[in-house]
């Protein structure tokens, strides 16, 4: 069940043990809280249009890449596959691994803008999670990508365990210029809301949220409209999973043929700060063989195009 408000509140570990380099969190908060660390993508302003390999899951990670370029996007997100995990990038994965998945992106014409990693073992120990959250750091930098994207952690009685791992690694993820972001994704982190509850609690310039609209929609099952929900997170977004929703729990759909009003959304996005930055598409209609994904895919990234003007 999520965690409303209050709850979450009562959660939260103590100031002293969460902020380390602020002066103090309201100072922290007045800033904008897109990560420090941007890469080469933020270097050059403006928005960056990508997809996360995803919608092709059914597949080798490589069908995806191929078909996200062949899509006409620059930018790809790690994300999911169909091989010896679900998830591309965990702490299994070795650097050399995680380096050979970075230049098959690279060999395609594309930078690899974000990575949506594993889960790290916050439930054997703080110590254990820490270890394994700069393991995924590691495999992020080997990939040569810039935004590190946490899922967060659905259980109740982790929830302070799992940010003190965070606040703990936001300091090392900067000495691998590696930004870290956590998206809505249920559970504690469900809503704009709650996740900017998270954001104040770590306190620290290098963790922001990844807003992500379908989700929104998904984990309020389909009550809380994410144009209604996005001025919760003013300042804080890093960057923005496209994902749509079709009732009555379904995200596999392509942009703009769902119930998000990606224009209003991003309207609002920009009035709150969010002016520039990733736009990776998470979700498409699948329906068949990758082929078929590929055109909704180039669908998807006109559609962001015709939005950012780009």
């Amino acid at each position: 069940m999520p965690v409303n408000s209050s709850d979450y509140l009562s959660l939260a570990v103590s100031r002293r043990d969460f902020v380390r380099n602020s002066a103090t969190l309201v100072g922290t908060m007045a800033l904008s809280r897109a990560p420090i660390i941007g890469g080469a993508q933020a270097s050059r302003g403006g928005w960056q249009i990508g997809c996360y390999t995803r919608p092709w899951d059914q597949f080798d990670y490589r069908v995806g890449l191929d078909a996200i370029a062949e899509a006409g996007y620059k930018y790809a997100g790690l994300m999911t596959h169909k091989g010896k995990s679900w998830i591309l990038v965990t702490t299994e994965t070795t650097p050399e691994e995680a380096a050979a998945m970075g230049e098959e992106v690279r060999k395609r014409g594309m930078e690899t803008i974000s990575i949506y990693a594993g889960d790290f073992p916050v439930e054997k120990s703080v110590e254990a999670g820490i270890a394994g959250l700069k393991l995924l750091i590691d495999n992020c930098a080997a990939v040569r990508c810039p935004r590190l994207l946490l899922g967060g952690t659905g259980k109740e009685q982790l929830v302070q365990a799992y940010y003190k791992v965070v606040a703990e690694c936001c300091d090392y993820a900067v000495s691998k210029r590696v930004g870290l972001s956590v998206k809505p994704h249920g559970g504690s982190n469900a809503t704009g809301a709650q996740c900017r509850k998270i954001i104040e609690m770590v306190g620290h310039k290098n963790f922001g949220i990844w807003y992500d609209p379908g989700n929104i929609f998904f984990y309020s099952k389909g009550e809380i409209d994410p144009v209604d929900d996005v001025p919760s997170v003013n300042g804080l977004i890093a960057g923005m999973s496209i994902k749509d929703f079709k009732p009555p729990k379904e995200v596999m759909v392509t942009p703009g043929t769902g119930r998000v009003n990606f224009r209003e959304v991003l309207a609002r996005a920009r009035k709150g700060g969010f002016t520039s930055g990733p736009l990776v598409v998470e979700g498409l209609d699948r329906g068949g063989d990758a082929a078929k994904i590929t055109v909704e895919a180039r669908k998807a990234r006109q559609l962001l195009e015709e939005l950012t003007g780009k």
